[in-house]
């Protein structure tokens, strides 16, 4: 199966991708089910609405800027380097920004930062999910060629559509947080845990397969980055569950 046309339509003379369809897509579809989820953790539906308004542009900046910083050589021109339209985001810059921005707005909204974080995370699960289909449309994020009959053709070769893992992988990373967060929470802090654990041993495991991969010198920065924060994240649960229980 070859990735499609990356082209969804035009309006004006203007193409509208499939890429930022699907992104947009995932993230109205990430807020307005966290909204509806915000009164079960004693948050109101407009404090989700106007976090949004600041953490979704702020993580496609933070994603690109992430982006860029290791790919420097490829780009000529300002103009080159802010051009997301035909893909470059990189997921940890989004996260990265996405939770600064959580940790300013809670601040100033006097709510406490882990619970906004507990509420959003399942949510950030699908729309990840949702907006790696992107990647297909676009012919990116694949991995090293392959036989096995799921693979895709990029370029005349069968490979690996890692794409496809991650947004299965993420999918059920969505239904099992949102179980988890609405049944066993226990503590501000476990289901932003358990998303950078599960998360990040997918991405170690599936980095491996792609081509494409960001280096910090001779090794892969997501399996680097993904290596602390599964650390972080048991760290995180750890502490959580001893210090900072929700009926407290």
């Amino acid at each position: 199966m070859a990735h499609p046309d990356p082209i969804a339509f035009e309006i004006a003379g203007i193409e509208i991708r499939w890429y930022g369809i699907l992104i947009a897509a995932g993230m109205m579809l990430a807020v307005l089910i966290s909204s509806k989820r915000a009164p079960s953790h004693g948050i109101k539906e407009e404090d989700v609405l106007d976090l949004a308004l600041w953490m979704l542009p702020l993580g496609v900046i933070g994603a690109r800027i992430y982006y860029v910083l290791f790919n420097l050589s490829f780009y000529d021109s300002l103009s080159e380097a802010v051009n997301i339209r035909e893909g470059g985001l990189a997921i940890h810059g989004g996260l990265i920004f996405g939770i600064l921005t959580v940790y300013f707005v809670c601040r100033y909204k006097h709510i406490r930062t882990l619970n906004m974080l507990d509420l959003i995370a399942p949510s950030v699960a699908l729309a990840q999910s949702i907006g790696r289909w992107g990647n297909f449309f676009n012919g990116e994020a694949h991995g090293g060629p392959t036989d096995l009959p799921w693979a895709i053709l990029v370029d005349g070769v069968r490979v690996h559509p890692t794409f496809l893992y991650e947004s299965i992988w993420c999918l059920l990373l969505f239904i099992f947080l949102s179980w988890w967060d609405k049944n066993k929470r226990q503590a501000h802090g476990q289901t932003l845990a358990l998303y950078g654990i599960l998360y990040s041993v997918e991405r170690f495991l599936v980095e491996s397969l792609r081509t494409d991969s960001l280096m910090i010198g001779p090794f892969r920065q997501a399996q680097v980055i993904s290596r602390c924060a599964i650390i972080a994240g048991i760290i995180l649960y750890r502490y959580s569950s001893k210090h900072w229980p929700v009926k407290s």
